[in-house]
């Protein structure tokens, strides 16, 4: 089959790859102007931040032999940071949790090997999903084209981005629209700190309490990242879901003088951006692997399906729904 795959995260390149393997010719139609999706890496001129995902972690033995594998080739390397709690300037102890890994040169340089080999097209924004016979047509807008191309007849039409904007394309599967429209996803505000010294805090990463800021954690604390101190640091889900629509430069300050006021340092950042991802965690997900209706040959996949595991929205949530679309196809 001719198939087409709407969004080049971890879950859509994911599928891409296995209906690959299994002999399907693939189209990954991405919108931004790289892959990696909530895995992506912002490369400055003081260095990358990883102001997405930040690390790997798996619960299930599929996801185990996978990191086993990328961990043979050399594509991520085991990571144990200090981390722990924030709470009113005072930290304590994070509690154990699973071993964790990360990605290397940043977390996006996984999605970058996974999109080898495939057909990405990015800066492609897919439009609409439009019945032709028994296949899709899909439009297909373009920045440096006026107007929206047709692409395809695809016999398969797979949409791996967050159900907020899957929504839209299935005007002609309501059924399944239905269903997507259950999930739902919290926004979040990133801040990119790089300070031109380093700040000495006595730990790595934390969890924030009673602040605007819910998680910090030092960039170049990495192993094989880039050296000069940089931070990432996460709003809260109540306060992006409350700032959403801010103007990025008040953002920036709302959340730099909580960084100051969380880790009780002053030193002044010479490099400050922030990024809003609308879409950066599930908060209901749906229970199922995946979704795929092969009447009409159209299916998601994402991190906000639970796909057998105990909550949703990690990288390995993601993994496991795009294999499982990508089983569901070829059955």
């Amino acid at each position: 089959m001719h198939i087409a795959v709407i969004g080049a995260g971890i879950s859509g390149l994911t599928c891409a790859r296995q209906l690959q393997v299994q002999g399907h010719s693939v189209t990954v139609y991405e919108k931004s102007a790289d892959v990696s999706g909530r895995m992506s890496t912002r490369q400055t001129e003081f260095g990358g931040f990883d102001h997405g995902a930040q690390y790997l972690t798996a619960s299930s033995d599929v996801f185990r032999k996978r990191l086993a594998a990328w961990k043979k080739a050399g594509l991520i390397i085991d990571w144990s940071p200090n981390l722990v709690r924030l709470e009113q300037g005072a930290h304590k102890p994070a509690p154990r949790s699973p071993k964790r890994f990360i990605a290397i040169p940043g977390m996006g340089a996984l999605c970058t090997h996974l999109a080898q080999g495939l057909d990405v097209r990015c800066e492609q924004v897919v439009r609409r999903i439009e019945p032709f016979g028994k296949q899709w047509l899909l439009s297909v807008g373009s920045p440096n084209v006026a107007i929206d191309a047709s692409a395809g007849p695809f016999d398969a039409v797979l949409l791996a981005v967050p159900a907020e904007q899957a929504l839209p394309l299935l005007a002609a599967a309501p059924a399944l629209a239905k269903q997507v429209a259950k999930a739902k996803l919290s926004p979040c505000w990133a801040l990119m700190l790089s300070f031109p010294l380093p700040l000495a805090l006595g730990y790595d990463g934390a969890w924030v309490s009673g602040s605007r800021l819910g998680w910090i954690m030092r960039d170049n604390a990495k192993p094989e990242h880039r050296a000069g101190e940089r931070w990432v640091a996460h709003a809260s889900n109540d306060w992006s879901v409350r700032h959403l629509e801010d103007d990025e430069e008040r953002v920036q300050e709302k959340l730099l003088k909580a960084f100051h006021e969380a880790t009780g340092s002053q030193v002044q950042p010479v490099h400050v951006s922030a990024h809003r991802w609308r879409y950066a965690q599930a908060q209901a997900p749906l229970a199922e692997n995946c979704l795929w209706r092969p009447r009409l040959r159209i299916g998601t996949c994402g991190d906000w399906f639970a796909a057998g595991l105990e909550g949703c929205g990690r990288i390995e949530n993601a993994y496991l729904s795009g294999l499982a679309l990508a089983a569901a196809v070829g059955s």
